[in-house]
Parts: C-alpha cells; sequence; structure tokens
C-alpha cells in the first residue's frame, strides 16, 4: 500500500467524522426547532442519509449486471449497523434501549425484516416487491 494510498484513506476517515458531527449536530437541531423526538429524526432523516451511500451502490450494482452485490450490500449494511455499530457504539458510550424501544421499534425492525424475507423466498426482487418494501 503506498503512502498516498494511506493518507487518502486517513483523509477519508477525518472527513467521515466530521461529516458525521455536522449530520449529528444538524439533526439534533431539527428535533429541537421542530419540537420532536431525536428518536423519530434518527429513524427518518439521519437514516435516511446515511443510507444514501448504499442505495447508490445498489442501484449501480443492479444496473451493471450484479444484483447479488446490490442484495449483499444492502444485507450486509444492515447486518453491520444491527450488530457491529450499534456493538462498538455501546463500547464507546452506554446506550439506553428505553421499553418503547425493546416493545415497538425492535419488533417493527423484525417484521419488515421478515417481509424483506418473504419477498426474496423466490428468488427475485421484483418492480412489485421493490414497492412492497
Amino acid at each position: 500500500m503506498s503512502a498516498l494510498t494511506v493518507l487518502a484513506l486517513a483523509v477519508g476517515f477525518v472527513l467521515l467524522i466530521g461529516g458525521g458531527e455536522v449530520l449529528v449536530r444538524g439533526a439534533g437541531g431539527l428535533a429541537t426547532t421542530l419540537g420532536i423526538s431525536p428518536l423519530v429524526v434518527g429513524l427518518t432523516v439521519v437514516a435516511f442519509a446515511t443510507s444514501a451511500p448504499e442505495f447508490a451502490v445498489s442501484v449501480d450494482a443492479a444496473l451493471s449486471g450484479y444484483p447479488g452485490l446490490a442484495v449483499g450490500n444492502v444485507v450486509g449494511s444492515n447486518i453491520a449497523n444491527i450488530l457491529l455499530i450499534l456493538g462498538l457504539t455501546a463500547i464507546v458510550a452506554p446506550l439506553v434501549a428505553t421499553s418503547r424501544i425493546v416493545r415497538v421499534d425492535i419488533p417493527i425492525m423484525v417484521l419488515f425484516s421478515l417481509v424483506a424475507l418473504l419477498v426474496a423466498l423466490d428468488g427475485t426482487i421484483s418492480f412489485l416487491d421493490g414497492l412492497l418494501l
């Protein structure tokens, strides 16, 4: 690995951390300004913003004839977010799982994951499946 590659990687990480900070501050400010729960902003604005790269990669992969890569990107990203990112974040700063998160939010996440599983069981995620998802 060349020094330029290492430098580019380091600069990318610094920009990523800075961008994450800007996103968190902006989302927190939006929640305060609108008087809504930070959880709601996290589930919508932050979720869409952080999912944009996966969307771009998956669309490009599907259009390039690599649908398996598109599906793998989405599934792998979700597994990494749920297990790796959540776990590492809890190591850095303990997280509070309110009873609402445990009783409502996690079951909804599991339900939607099951819907994705069901539409993929036939081996194809069609246009209509995409509309359902």
